[in-house]
Formats: structure tokens, C-alpha cells, sequence
């Protein structure tokens, strides 16, 4: 009966953090869709008004690591309650703001609080379920991420066509009507006894801020003043009595090749976010609207069948699941290698592989990484699971844009009939999949060799790795 009590504590808390993700999702790109408007209302240049998604992602990609680390030492039950409140506080005041600089002292708030949400987003799923029904949780963590990404355009536009675009600071304020819930059902265990490593905490911080903002402004000076904040950070761990990360978890050799994979299929995957509107924008000559509704049929596949993804993972193994995706994503990057130049509608289809496969694989990286954490290092380790999806995005973005400005003369798959601006993107696209061709062979080859231990069938798991 009390295994019954726990399982029916646990639904309830992944439903309470599927809606949330949704709002959370919702509040990250909303306002990509209005940045037109605000450059206008407050007469800015482009890279002036970028800083309302630069902000954000810099401070929601450090948050989300210190949210993590901290989950190890106190309750998750309280660091929820502070983070929900400082994101409806930043809500707040982007709701009443009148210069562009309340706006983005908003967002950066919004940002802080809002890191609180992915960090629990992978915390639940380890903490409350166990290894063979983990994958379903993740699955319905993947629901909520997609439906919050179908809704985040054509709520935007609805919004923003009958009323001001600070509205949108509002949606975030209904994560107060779920922190009832998460007091409720969120067991109150304390964390670990111990001091918290500020000083690590601001190193790493400010070696991945400087990276992020050193790529978006296309600053090595600024890149360079990161890696020398990530070698400080280095240095700290092995003097610092209690440091912020432990030696022991950059020594688990199967949690950092899963970190490792995590960075370039994220990358891989990121790549076809970035690209898909930009085509869409460039070539078919969409506007925004159209764009927005373009990319729903993939966001809606993919909350329908995120959780039967999860399901996958627990009664077939991860590494079937593993297969799925990498198929899923492979064909994809195909189709649109061939087909940059067909209508939207075409694009639109060919999306939901992409999509589907990315939260597939997402599923089957969160899972295997977990699986190679001891207890006392899985808010930090999944805490640097999940920047590292940030970083990887940040890379991507870098690169791709620099690629696009290049251009092409030509397209270099000999089946891609389009004509000029498409040829860049059919090359990307045809790199990105000879990239992930390889990937598929390297995880295949570890999966018959059964070297990682994450990626197993159901019933198989790995141990972790180190003692708690």
C-alpha cells in the first residue's frame, strides 16, 4: 500500500511539472515572436533588442547548474518556492515596466527564478521514480516541453494582436497556482549537511557567461576571459575542502562521455531549430505568423508521442529508443538537405522527424546520464546535464550563423534541385547528417560493446558510478 501511496505521489508531482514546463517553455520564447515590436516602441538597433533572449538564456543556463548544486544541500520543496517567486516577481515588474532597461532587468529576474524549473525537471524523475519507470517520467517531461513550444508562438501572436505585448509577463505568474501542490506532494527531506562553494559557483558561472555572451557578440577576448575562468575553476576544485563540483564526478568517466554526447547531438539537434524558421523566413517567404503555425504539427507530434517515448525506454531499453531517434533525426536532416526548396507544407512534415527524434533522444540521454550519478551528486550532475544542452545550443547558433552569412554557391547534394539562398541550408543540413551518421555508429558500437552503463535494456540498468 505505501508503494501504491508513493507511485500515485509521484504521477502527481510529473503532472504538476509537465504544466509548468509548459508555462516555463512559454515564457522563454513568447517574446521572440514580439521582438519587432519592442525594437520599434523603444527605437533600437538589432543587436540592441537581441539582449531580451541573450539576457535570458545567459542567466537561465548558470541558474540552472547552482539551482542543481543547491538541490544536493537543501530542499527542493524550498528552492521551488523561491524560484517560483522570484519569476512571478520578475513578471511583475516587466509587466509594469516603461524603458527598455526595466525590461531587461525583468527578464534577467524572470530568468534567475525560472532556472529552478529544468533543475527539477530532472530531480523528480530520478528522485521520485524508480530506474525502471524513469523513462515514462522524462517522457512526460517531454510532453510538457513540446506542448509549451506549440503554444509559445500563437499564444504570442494572440496576445500581442489585442493587447500590448507586456501582457506576456503575466503567463508566467500562474506557476503560483501549482507551488501549492509541489508543497504538498514534494517529500521534505534536507539535503546534506555541508557549506555551499560560492566562490566555484561564481567561477563557473562566470567561465559559462563569458563563453555564451563571447559567442553571441562574436568576441574571442570575451571567450578567452571564460576559459580563464574555467581553468580558476579548475584550480578551485582541488583546493576547496567542499567544492562546488566534486573531482570525483569529472572522474566518472561514463557520465562524462554522456555529457559529451549531450553536447554535440543537442548541437546537431539545435541546428535544426535555428535553421527551420530562417528557411522558412528566407526562401518560402513566411512571416512570422505563418512560421509560428508551420513549426505546430512537429511540436504536437512530439507532446503526443513524448511519452510513449518514455514508455519505449522502460519496456524496450533506452537503446531502442536510441535507434528510433537517431533514424528519426537522420532521415530528417536528409529530407531537408533535398527538400530546402519545397513548400512549407512539405517542411512542415518533414519537421515532426525532427522534432520527435530530438525529444526521443533527449529521453535516452537524460535517463542513461542519470543512471551514472550516485545520490549524493544528482542535482549537480543533472544540473550540468541540462547547461550543457544550453551551451551546445549557444555553439550551434555561433556556428550556423556565421555559415549562413558565408553562403554557397552551389548545393552539394546532387539531388537538391533548389536555387539560390537554399543552397546553404541544404549543405548544412547535409553535413549535419553525415555528423550524425557518426554518431549513430559510435553509439552503436558502444551499445554492443556494452561499455555504457546508462544505455541498457529495462532490468539491466548500470550501477553508478563512485559511492554516494
Amino acid at each position: 500500500m505505501q508503494d501504491e501511496a508513493q507511485q500515485a505521489q509521484a504521477m502527481k508531482l510529473i503532472r504538476l511539472l509537465a504544466c509548468t514546463l509548459i508555462i516555463s517553455v512559454m515564457s522563454a520564447g513568447m517574446f521572440n515572436v514580439v521582438l519587432p515590436q519592442i525594437r520599434e516602441q523603444f527605437h533600437l538597433t538589432l543587436s540592441q533588442v537581441s539582449w531580451m533572449t541573450s539576457v535570458y538564456t545567459l542567466i537561465y543556463a548558470i541558474g540552472t547548474v547552482i539551482y542543481g548544486k543547491l538541490a544536493d544541500k537543501y530542499r527542493l520543496k524550498q528552492l521551488l518556492t523561491v524560484g517560483l517567486f522570484i519569476f512571478a516577481a520578475g513578471s511583475v515588474l516587466g509587466l509594469c515596466s516603461t524603458t527598455f532597461g526595466m525590461v531587461i532587468f525583468g527578464r534577467a529576474l524572470q530568468a534567475a527564478g525560472a532556472a529552478v524549473i529544468p533543475a527539477t525537471a530532472t530531480l523528480i524523475p530520478v528522485r521520485y521514480f524508480p530506474v525502471e519507470k524513469r523513462g515514462t517520467a522524462l517522457g512526460m517531461s517531454a510532453v510538457g516541453l513540446a506542448i509549451g513550444n506549440a503554444l509559445s508562438p500563437v499564444v504570442s501572436a494572440l496576445v500581442s494582436s489585442v493587447a500590448d505585448w507586456r501582457w506576456l509577463f503575466c503567463i508566467p505568474l500562474l506557476t503560483l497556482l501549482l507551488l501549492p501542490w509541489y508543497r504538498k506532494f514534494l517529500n521534505d527531506e534536507p539535503g546534506a549537511a555541508g557549506q555551499v562553494d560560492w566562490p566555484g559557483a561564481v567561477l563557473l558561472g562566470a567561465g559559462v557567461g563569458m563563453l555564451l555572451f563571447g559567442l553571441s557578440e562574436d568576441s574571442w577576448l570575451i571567450m578567452a576571459g571564460g576559459a580563464a575562468a574555467f581553468i580558476l575553476f579548475g584550480l578551485r576544485i582541488g583546493l576547496a575542502k567542499e567544492p562546488f563540483i566534486q573531482p570525483k564526478l569529472l572522474k566518472n568517466k561514463s557520465y562524462m562521455v554522456y555529457l559529451a554526447a549531450t553536447f554535440l547531438i543537442t548541437g546537431i539537434s539545435y541546428s535544426l531549430i535555428f535553421l527551420s524558421p530562417l528557411l522558412l523566413a528566407g526562401e518560402q517567404r513566411l512571416s512570422s505568423g505563418w512560421i509560428g503555425l508551420a513549426l505546430v504539427p512537429a511540436a504536437l507530434c512530439s507532446a503526443l508521442l513524448g511519452k510513449k517515448g518514455g514508455t519505449l525506454a522502460d519496456t524496450k531499453g533506452v537503446s531502442f529508443v536510441f535507434h528510433i531517434a537517431s533514424v528519426m533525426l537522420l532521415s530528417c536532416f536528409a529530407l531537408m538537405s533535398v527538400f530546402t526548396g519545397a513548400s512549407p507544407v512539405a517542411i512542415a512534415f518533414i519537421l515532426v522527424l525532427g522534432n520527435v527524434g530530438q525529444s526521443f533522444m533527449n529521453i535516452v540521454l537524460a535517463s542513461s546520464a542519470s543512471k551514472t550519478l550516485p545520490k549524493s551528486q544528482t542535482g549537480v550532475g543533472m544540473g550540468m546535464f541540462s547547461m550543457m544542452n544550453f551551451i551546445s545550443g549557444s555553439v550551434a547558433v555561433a556556428i550556423n550563423g556565421k555559415i549562413i552569412d558565408m553562403g554557397a554557391s552551389g548545393a552539394w547534394n546532387p539531388l537538391n534541385f533548389s536555387t539560390g539562398g537554399a543552397y546553404v541550408y541544404s549543405n548544412i543540413f547535409l553535413v549535419l547528417a553525415a555528423v550524425h551518421v557518426v554518431l549513430l555508429i559510435a553509439g552503436h558500437w558502444y551499445l554492443k560493446k556494452g561499455s555504457l552503463p546508462g544505455i541498457k535494456p529495462a532490468g539491466a540498468a548500470a550501477q553508478p558510478q563512485g559511492k554516494a
